[in-house]
């Protein structure tokens, strides 16, 4: 229980086909005795898709962490000098999402809350869901990997035929990576296999 009375951030961005197979990784922080805040992009709080409607996903997410969802950067600043967590996540983390965060471009609760966490010095660990991470995102992941203090899920191509220039993090690995991140240790490898969507 490595995680047991530790402050999780938790941000969550529009990679809205990943936002149900994150749903048990938050539950299983939770179990581990972890208080986990909630933290959503804009898109995620108004945007209704194929995949769910925002006001489903934001009451889940509610239920399982037993906290209020911050939803604005002016709440969410307050996690790096007065709130301060002990870990930030951020999963699924966006093309985009991913793009701004680094060229620190700060628009976002989620995205805020990530740079109140790296101003303490804690650890920010991030699980990618893209469709061009092997494509212009590719130079943002490495300026993300080669940064101090930000952890990566493990992660590879979703399908490689289709979509040659995906990639998505192996997101039930959340949790060991947050274990490792704690003693700042990125869990190995961080590139595998993930083949989720392949028959």
């Amino acid at each position: 229980m490595k995680l047991a009375g530790k402050t999780i951030g938790y941000g969550v961005t529009g990679s809205h086909c990943t936002l149900e197979e994150i749903m048990p990784q938050i539950k299983t922080l939770v179990d581990e005795g972890a208080n986990v805040i909630p933290i959503i992009t804009h898109t995620v709080a108004t945007t209704d898709t194929y995949f769910g409607k925002s006001a489903d996903w934001k009451k889940l997410l509610q239920d399982i962490t037993g906290n209020e969802i911050i939803s604005t950067i002016v709440d969410a600043e307050p996690l790096g000098p007065k709130r301060p967590l002990d870990i930030m996540v951020i999963a699924p983390m966006t093309g985009a999402s991913t793009s701004k965060f680094a060229n620190a471009l700060t628009d976002s609760p989620v995205l805020m809350a990530a740079k109140a966490t790296m101003r303490n010095h804690r650890p920010v660990v991030v699980a990618i869901s893209t469709n061009d991470g092997l494509g212009l995102n590719m130079a943002n992941i490495a300026k993300l990997m080669a940064a101090k203090d930000i952890y990566f899920v493990p992660f590879g191509q979703d399908n490689p035929e289709k979509k040659p220039k995906s990639l998505v993090a192996r997101m039930e690995l959340i949790k060991e990576t947050c274990e490792l991140a704690l003693e700042g240790k990125q869990l190995q490898p961080v590139i595998i296999e993930k083949f989720k969507y392949m028959n």
